[in-house]
């Protein structure tokens, strides 16, 4: 049962994750990640909208959604191979191995149409992320009047954020400096465009700022770690959810910014006791 009013729909990347120290492959990407955590962590209604490969990695991933209850009936399946990253663990920790660049999807950008568009406008926000070849596409969801979250990389210049943020509500990085510097990189994403951004840090929690004041949140407390590949993405899905759904009840910004910030760090805490983003793994020879 949904403990919050919060549709959130998953626009962008699908992959698998192939572990080769385990030879299991878990079906992943940023965009289901977030669709798969938010319905987790207490959304109404989580949905997927993209492309896939017509593989046997591409049946696994959407064999996943079906049975978590993740809506995907903007998908469609291509000729060709699916997304795939290869990894491996050290110490928990994620290393990437191979990957090949989105497979079809990468090669076969998702271009919305107006049915598309109306089919976003029933939900409460769109994510995406610089993985999923949407940038194009984000202004036609702005300009329908629907909040876009985006998931920026470690990676992403300055110009790709003056290029993207803009047409960005909901902003999220991963940053690894220090707290002032922190704060300075999400001034300067604010002053792009966006509502609210959070930089997640790892051990050391997040920071949020919503344009007028920083709200720190400590890391939660791990009892077991199996895997920290979704941590992020999980710390994502659940603060939207309950941002989105506690201000919809009618909470005030800051109070609804703390608590979910509390509740996202927990969430993200307990996912990293899970093999693979959410588990659903394949074993493979």
């Amino acid at each position: 049962m949904s403990r919050y009013s919060t549709k959130l729909l998953g626009f962008g990347d699908n992959v698998v994750d192939i572990y080769d120290h385990l030879k299991t492959m878990y079906p992943g990407g940023n965009c289901v990640n977030v669709s798969v955590y938010g319905k987790m962590a207490g959304c109404e209604k989580t949905a997927y909208m993209g492309y896939f490969g017509d593989d046997d990695w591409a049946e696994l991933i959407m064999d996943a959604l079906e049975k978590i209850g993740v809506e995907t009936v903007k998908c469609e399946q291509l000729h060709g191979e699916n997304g795939y990253s290869r990894i491996t663990l050290k110490d928990g920790d994620r290393e990437f191995l191979d990957f090949n660049e989105g497979g079809i999807r990468g090669k076969t950008p998702y271009i919305l149409d107006d049915s598309d568009v109306e089919y976003m406008k029933g939900f409460d926000v769109v994510h995406s992320g610089n993985y999923s070849f949407t940038e194009s596409e984000l202004h036609k969801i702005k300009e329908a009047g629907i909040p876009v979250s985006f998931d920026f990389s470690d990676d992403s210049t300055e110009e790709y954020y003056e290029k993207t943020a803009p047409d960005v509500t909901y902003a999220f990085c991963s940053f690894d400096g220090t707290d002032e510097e922190a704060k300075a990189h999400l001034k300067k994403i604010i002053s792009m465009g966006p509502k609210l951004a959070m930089a997640s840090r790892g051990a050391k929690g997040c920071i949020l700022y919503n344009g007028e004041k920083f709200f720190a949140q400590k890391a939660a407390p791990l009892t077991e770690v199996k895997d920290t590949l979704g941590a992020g993405d999980s710390l994502i899905a659940s603060f939207l959810t309950g941002y989105i759904g506690r201000v919809k009840d009618g909470m005030d910004e800051e109070t609804a910014i703390r608590e979910s910030l509390e509740e996202a760090s927990a969430f993200a805490a307990g996912i990293c006791g899970m093999e693979g983003a959410f588990g659903y793994g394949k074993k493979y020879e």
